[in-house]
């Protein structure tokens, strides 16, 4: 009994952390859980992110499964100039001194595309792009784009197998399904585990 009611305070407690979202555009349909910081990123339909995320500058697209303790984004350096420190940059940081303000676009895009699940604890890096239908492995560190149904894994992570065969791919890619609006998707749905089938009736094979 100790236990149950120290699991439901301890999750609790855990939903009580706030979330820190600054000029980010999420659709009312998608939730970013407790803890997670969402910076000048965008979030389609019907998405999840888990708990206690980083996210900067990022569109996410929809129905994207995203874990705990992620890391998606972020600031680059200027690794081509005589420093990498931001001391030499215009941009604003928490340190209290500048010796120059040179102009620097710390922030490149990245780009999570539609029905991407991403699992725990995964990083990836500035300017990446995950093309839809892509699954990132537990703890992965993606630093090269991961095109469209592939699944990538391990730390620099690499390409693991394809979901579908390249027809299937094809043809999930031309339907476009995340596309549908929700009535569409309700009539749908019940072929959703039987992927040659909802081709089969999309396409009218």
């Amino acid at each position: 009994m100790l236990n149950a009611i120290e699991y439901l305070f301890a999750k609790a407690i855990k939903k009580l952390h706030l979330r820190a979202i600054k000029g980010s555009q999420i659709h009312p349909s998608s939730k970013v859980c407790a803890g997670t910081q969402m910076v000048d990123s965008r979030m389609g339909k019907h998405s999840d992110i888990g708990y206690d995320c980083l996210i900067v500058k990022t569109n996410i697209g929809s129905f994207v499964s995203m874990g705990s303790n992620c890391r998606i984004g972020g600031a680059s350096h200027t690794m081509d100039w005589v420093s990498t420190s931001p001391v030499f940059c215009g941009n604003k940081d928490h340190l209290p001194q500048k010796f120059s303000e040179h102009p620097f676009d710390a922030f490149v895009q990245t780009n999570i595309g539609n029905d991407v699940w991403i699992a725990d604890g995964v990083l990836v890096r500035a300017g990446v792009t995950v093309g839809d239908g892509a699954v990132l492995g537990l703890g992965s560190v993606v630093t090269k784009d991961v095109p469209p149904y592939e699944i990538w894994g391990g730390n620099p992570a690499r390409f693991i197998r394809k979901r579908f065969d390249d027809e299937v791919i094809a043809a999930l890619l031309r339907i476009r399904w995340w596309d549908f609006d929700d009535e569409t998707l309700r009539g749908k749905a019940n072929l959703f585990n039987d992927v040659k089938a909802f081709i089969a009736m999309e396409e009218g094979r």
